[in-house]
């Protein structure tokens, strides 16, 4: 166990970069999780202190004081809108659940062009028998409990109780809130990086994240393709180097990059955490596997163009009344070229349900996931 302030040298023959992102609320003046009424979920700690924020104001609402809740974004490049989207909808439920929802105004803000965009281009989905855009399936959800929104916004400056913004029509406005719970930005963690010789090398390994098997030519939007995106998250520099899961620098957004009439860059960043960063994962896994038994070729491989991935996100806890909106999409990235009448996806593959089951199985997914990341017999059995 290493203690803080001391170095050690590590050799290794493989190195595999997991960290995940750096939580940079630094780059939204104000934003400090537990400042300014502003908190954060983002780590196990965080969702704790916000929710000791929380409970205080429903007491304080039970006595008689109206509140104003605001969630979503904190940075005008933030991704994990999903993360946001599921806080809003279980706080708009605990509101409820202590018969206080009457007197809260909650409030969606985000980067996002649509609503339901996140970060993904927003997706044309099956729904039941019908077919719907996913815009659309969250307008519903937010219309059918009152939440309000905000979008296009990038979120520059938090003070207590207040948010500063800038839209995409280059308008600076302000939000006041009694209680705020935005997503940073994400960012590489700065990470320097030497050769045997003490030879600087950073430039090689990070762009910010990691660099890997992309393509990294600067393209416009209308250039970009698939064929852009990593297969196998290795370094092409360093072979024994990769980056899965949200380590890996991204060729370029997925959401059509906007700006606003100030030229200021205001759309969501690329999200590959959740499933994407588990199948990944689990491809360096087996191509180190494969190496290590002498292969030489890369086999394992699995780009976000056509990899498809599943999110549950919980709309309120409750064995009989509880609810969680189902989604899939297929691929992650829109191939435009192959789907070109669904918005790059495959309609079959590219779904949303809302009800009771889903809350069901997210409930089933947690204790499935906790099981396997105790590596409980047959866990190997559990998806990603």
């Amino acid at each position: 166990m290493q203690q803080k302030g001391q170095k050690e040298k590590v050799t290794y023959d493989y190195l595999i970069n997991a960290t995940g992102p750096k939580l940079a609320f630094d780059m939204t003046e104000g934003l400090n999780p537990g400042t300014n009424k502003a908190y954060s979920v983002c780590t196990y700690s965080h969702a704790e202190h916000a929710w000791h924020a929380l409970d205080d104001l429903i007491q304080q609402m039970k006595k008689g004081k109206k509140a104003k809740i605001l969630i979503g974004t904190g940075h005008a490049k933030s991704t994990c809108q999903g993360a946001a989207f599921e806080y809003i909808l279980n706080v708009e439920q605990e509101l409820r659940r202590h018969k206080v929802r009457q007197m809260a105004e909650i409030v969606w803000i985000s980067n996002e062009p649509k609503l339901g965009d996140f970060g993904m281009d927003g997706m044309l989905l099956s729904y039941g028998s019908n077919i719907m855009k996913s815009n659309e399936m969250v307008e519903m959800v937010f219309e059918d409990r009152g939440i309000k929104w905000i979008l296009g916004a990038g979120v520059n400056k938090i003070e207590d109780g207040v948010a500063h913004f800038e839209n995409l029509e280059g308008e600076f406005k302000s939000e006041t809130y009694d209680f705020a719970m935005l997503i940073p930005a994400f960012s590489g963690h700065g990470f320097k990086a030497y050769d045997k010789e003490e030879k600087d090398i950073t430039d090689k390994l990070f762009k910010g994240f990691m660099i890997v098997d992309a393509d990294y030519t600067p393209k416009s939007y209308e250039e970009w393709s698939v064929q852009d995106w990593p297969e196998t998250y290795q370094n092409p520099s360093y072979k024994n180097i990769f980056a899965p899961g949200i380590a890996f620098a991204p060729p370029h957004a997925i959401s059509k990059p906007r700006v606003s009439k100030n030229g200021t860059a205001i759309s969501p960043a690329p999200p590959r955490t959740g499933m994407p960063s588990g199948i990944t994962a689990k491809l360096v896994a087996d191509n180190i596997i494969d190496t290590i038994k002498g292969k030489k070729e890369l086999h394992h491989k699995g780009s976000l163009g056509n990899m498809g991935a599943a999110c549950i996100a919980s709309a309120g806890y409750g064995m009989t009344q509880g609810s969680g909106i189902s989604i899939t999409t297929y691929p992650i990235v829109p191939d435009y070229k192959k789907y070109p009448d669904t918005q790059g996806r495959q309609l079959k593959k590219t779904f949303g349900e809302i009800g009771l089951a889903g809350h069901w199985l997210k409930l089933a997914l947690h204790y499935a996931f906790l099981y396997k990341a105790k590596m409980r017999p047959f866990w190997w059995l559990i998806p990603e």
